[in-house]
């Protein structure tokens, strides 16, 4: 049973993530009309891998070990992943059109400095990050959990390079980030 309870988890998840590529999708062609330039296209198909292979691998991890979570791990991992999800959805409300899941930067733009990025630079992948961790944690699935998380630490490491470079670059050049 512990297992169909995942798994509909995961598709619960699986939904929202097809929600945000719809908000994306729409915000995505928004920014461009007014001119946005996308950066970091390369390592956009490594992220949507990844991101697909977290959901697929927890939920084969957890059909094929049985795991056996113990309930306070189960239930405060899906109290990480419910604040994860809370927070993601606080980042795109509080960056509206400008959100979506590529680099594209509008030039001559500000920075977006409310919200949860009042506390930091990029929010949205503390969400990433906690969500990675916690969602296979649910089921007991440490393995993808580990996994997931390295690989996500070294896409962390160039998403952010691209996007602070892009942010700089193209706010300096239309004078609206110091």
């Amino acid at each position: 049973m512990t297992e169909v309870l995942f798994t509909v988890l995961i598709v619960l998840v699986a939904v929202e993530r097809l929600a945000e590529l719809v908000v994306s999708k729409r915000n995505a062609a928004w920014s461009l009309a007014q001119g946005g330039v996308e950066t970091g296209q390369r390592h956009y198909v490594v992220m949507v891998v990844l991101h697909g292979g977290l959901l697929v691998g927890a939920l084969v991890e957890v059909w094929v070990r049985r795991p056996d979570p113990h309930p306070a791990l189960a239930w405060s991992m899906l109290v990480m992943v419910l604040a994860s999800q809370a927070l993601r959805w606080w980042c795109i409300a509080t960056l509206g059109r400008r959100w979506n899941t590529r680099v594209i930067v509008v030039p001559g733009l500000a920075l977006v400095t409310g919200g949860p990025y009042r506390f930091l630079p990029h929010p949205n992948y503390v969400a990433v990050v906690l969500e990675g961790f916690a969602l296979p944690l649910v089921g007991g699935a440490w393995v993808t959990a580990l996994v997931f998380t390295v690989c996500n630490a070294v896409l962390l490491t160039v998403r952010i390079r691209v996007e602070n470079l892009a942010l700089r670059t193209l706010g300096e050049r239309a004078g609206a980030v110091p």
